[in-house]
């Protein structure tokens, strides 16, 4: 599979899971539930999906060659 599909389908996944825990612990403010899931799914993405990151800038570096 492709490795920025594998990526971009992981960052949201992470995205609608801080989302909805976020939602379950009580944020209801539609903006700032946004914007924390925002933020914690990118400190989560950067510490989990290190492996997916790394796939998708050797397969960008390939393409420029």
């Amino acid at each position: 599979m492709h490795p920025v599909f594998v990526y971009t389908a992981s960052r949201l996944g992470l995205f609608a899971v801080s989302f909805g825990l976020l939602y379950l612990l009580g944020l209801r403010e539609p903006l700032i539930l946004i914007v924390a899931a925002f933020l914690v799914s990118g400190v989560a993405s950067y510490v989990l999906l290190s492996k997916q990151r790394d796939a998708v800038s050797a397969r960008i570096a390939k393409n420029q060659k």
